[in-house]
């Protein structure tokens, strides 16, 4: 795909150690399912204390919504199901990863040169 049809989401204020973290997270998630349904190539990149939300254990419990309907990993999984490659900081899970395994969604370790490459390609890039 073109550079135009591409989204990168990043995921840095949206954490679980903040008591509002897995309410947050949704919104990302939303944005990058739709934007595969309108054909557009889509990553979104976990960094800071973000970046835990990709650790088994940490996202099945976490709901995002006050009817209990709907937690962190469920979106993880749709929005892998939907071709959304997510990815790892590796500077945030130096930092966050308490002896975690990754979960098995992610693609792979990804950093700040990549996000500001894809943009610097013209990706069209979101910070949550």
């Amino acid at each position: 795909m073109t550079p135009a049809r591409r989204f990168v989401f990043v995921l840095w204020s949206c954490g679980p150690d903040r008591p509002d973290g897995a309410a947050l997270a949704a919104a990302p998630f939303v944005y990058a399912l739709a934007a595969r349904a309108l054909e557009f190539e889509v990553e979104i990149h976990f960094t800071a204390s973000a970046v835990r939300w990709l650790l088994e254990g940490v996202a099945a419990g976490a709901y995002t919504d006050r009817a209990r309907t709907k937690t962190v990993l469920d979106f993880i999984r749709e929005a892998r199901a939907a071709g959304v490659k997510l990815y790892a900081c590796a500077m945030a899970l130096a930092e966050h990863r308490r002896g975690e395994a990754l979960l098995p969604e992610v693609e792979g370790m990804a950093g700040a040169a990549t996000v500001v490459d894809a943009a610097g390609d013209g990706a069209h890039t979101l910070v949550f």
